[in-house]
């Protein structure tokens, strides 16, 4: 499966942005999809999860409230809605295939990622 990401750019603190990740090849949707992001020095951190079906999703405690992972089955589409955003969240974020159906915080549950896209929040 390919995944590829897009949606990333530069935002002003406060701002929104909203990321997809298009699912290709054998994509198969009876799978959980996730976001990683990863900042500069830092680890790749878990930004949130959403199960095969969609029904339930999963984010991060620090981005909790601000932050919602959707899914389109029909069209092996999954979203990212970034609002609120803070400087902290400047990474680059990563869209992942899950091993599992249910949603999940660990990387290494995920067998496929895409390349990923640089999200900057900056005045």
């Amino acid at each position: 499966v390919q995944l590829v990401e897009a949606g990333g750019g530069l935002v002003q603190p406060g701002g929104s942005l909203r990321l997809s990740c298009a699912a290709s090849g054998n994509a198969n949707s009876a799978y959980a999809m996730g976001w990683f992001r990863q900042a500069p020095g830092n680890d790749r951190e878990f930004v949130g999860s959403i199960s095969w079906n969609g029904r339930t999703s999963k984010v991060a405690d620090s981005v909790r409230g601000r932050f919602t992972i959707s899914r389109d089955i029909v069209k092996n589409m999954v979203y990212l809605q970034m609002n609120s955003l803070k400087p902290e969240d400047t990474a680059v974020y990563f869209c992942a295939q899950s091993i599992t159906q249910e949603v999940n915080w660990r990387s290494s549950l995920y067998k496929s990622w895409g390349q990923g896209t640089q999200v900057t929040v900056s005045s």
